[in-house]
């Protein structure tokens, strides 16, 4: 029985369209259309093909030159080379007619020149590929690579998964049935292509740079999806769920009717009073140690008023959004206050939620091992062995950004902490108190002790105040 040989099949992706225009061909793609003039009969068949069935590069090229002789070839891969770099073409890899796998552009400049394999060499899947379901298949992706894999078989699965440990294309196909050399072969070229795969060297080390190394596969996968330039997916305010999920209310329902009214400074005072901002932003340092006597409940007041007070409510971008001290990405304010409290005058211990609008705290419990355990992995975090007088919690109402935001919902609440954090130093260094960001904080711990749903609302930052 003869070996069937795998072919890669070239076709433009679903969106093309080609279009007959007098002496031209019209290539529609999204956001964009190509006219493609004087182009000799057997150009024109060759991007028709590919527009509707696809082809090899070779059964294409064999039909430019059937058509119009071998001095059109030059023209043809100037034209093919181009559509890859644009990242209109897909790259199928198929067997008897049958699709294993499919390479789609997800960024571009794209580029697609295909890998060979070495006979004895090892190849692992690369600690950055990741495997996901898409629609109705499992893709493959990667931070590194600017295509995704489309899983169509669930023989391109199972050499996936063998791929998690180093291989040799002589393990491949014994240990996966219907699998012949040839296949092994071009698939683990496919993914070499797309920078999905690492040959193993002799001291098994994937990593190719020393830089490389030095990443976490979720940090670059967050990096590289969050912002433009590495993905097809659409980045920015999309309003993706308008007319579907109404949007998040702008102020959260008070958790308790424990209340405490804080103090509220005389800001147009303070504008008079308070010393020269870069005298503020000069002297701004993290202060770990705490005074003997606590922070006091007025202080404590001040400094969420100046921080965090909800100035106004504004319709806006289909939603409501406000207006407080610090800024965010579109006014949509998804960031909440909770107050855990150790030791401040006039205030019991507990854990404490912060009304913006009425500038209130609200009494969620007492000094539960919760609120004690959030208190300790604070100050362990910041190098302190005693607890904080108050641990501050940012928490996100996540929907409030993904409503509106695509791909780049999270790193924006992130940029919210950030900017949250140096306001608060700010204002703690005008009022002469000790202030410290947090490097980072159990979110699942927060959830429980608050009472909220981890994946609707949950702590994204802590700070860490007290006296001085």
């Amino acid at each position: 029985m003869s070996e069937t040989i795998p072919q890669i099949i070239l076709t433009f992706k679903p969106e093309i369209s080609i279009e007959d225009a007098e002496k031209d061909l019209i290539l529609k793609a999204p956001y964009i259309d190509f006219n493609l003039n004087k182009l000799s009969p057997g150009i024109v068949a060759a991007i028709k093909v590919i527009s509707t069935a696809g082809a090899t590069e070779t059964a294409l090229t064999q039909l430019v030159v059937a058509t119009d002789g071998s001095s059109a070839l030059a023209k043809f891969y100037y034209y093919l080379e181009q559509f890859v770099i644009l990242g209109l073409v897909y790259h199928t890899l198929e067997i008897d007619g049958s699709a294993i796998a499919t390479a789609v552009p997800i960024a571009t400049p794209y580029k697609w020149q295909l890998s060979e394999t070495i006979t004895d060499n090892n190849y692992q899947l690369s600690r950055f590929a990741y495997c996901h379901s898409e629609k109705s298949h499992l893709v493959v992706e990667s931070p590194l690579s600017k295509a995704k894999i489309i899983l169509k078989d669930w023989r391109s699965a199972a050499l996936i998964n063998e791929l998690s440990q180093p291989k040799a294309i002589s393990d491949l196909i014994t240990k996966i049935p219907g699998i012949s050399e040839a296949t092994a072969r071009l698939f683990l070229s496919f993914l070499l292509t797309a920078e999905m795969l690492s040959p193993v060297n002799n001291d098994s080390s994937l990593e190719p740079s020393e830089t490389l190394t030095q990443w976490e596969f979720h940090d670059l996968l967050f990096h590289s999806r969050s912002r433009g330039g590495r993905h097809s997916n659409l980045i920015g305010k999309t309003f993706r769920f308008l007319g579907e999920i109404e949007p998040t209310p702008v102020l959260k329902a008070k958790p308790s009717n424990e209340i405490i009214n804080l103090y509220k400074p005389d800001i147009d005072s303070l504008k008079q009073t308070d010393r020269p901002f870069t005298a503020i932003l000069e002297s701004r340092k993290t202060i770990r140690q705490h005074g003997e006597k606590p922070i006091t409940v007025e202080q404590l007041g001040e400094f969420l008023y100046r921080s965090a007070r909800l100035r106004e409510i504004v319709p806006r971008d289909n939603m409501d959004c406000s207006n407080r001290p610090y800024p965010t990405g579109g006014a949509c304010y998804d960031l909440e206050i909770y107050t855990a409290i150790n030791s401040c005058e006039n205030i019991e211990a507990g854990l404490y939620y912060y009304a913006p609008e009425e500038h209130q705290l609200c009494k969620i419990s007492g000094k539960t091992k919760q609120v004690e355990a959030l208190l300790k992995s604070a100050g362990l975090s910041v190098q302190i062995e005693v607890e904080p007088q108050i641990l501050i919690l940012l928490s996100s109402r996540f929907s409030r950004v993904t409503w509106g935001y695509e791909s780049m919902a999270y790193s924006l609440i992130l940029k919210h902490v950030g900017i949250l954090y140096q306001t608060m130093y700010l204002v703690a260094t005008a009022m002469n108190l000790a202030p410290s960001g947090v490097g980072g904080g159990n979110s699942e711990l927060f959830a429980a002790a608050a009472g909220c749903d981890y994946f609707a609302e949950s702590s994204v930052g802590e700070f860490i105040l007290g006296s001085r």
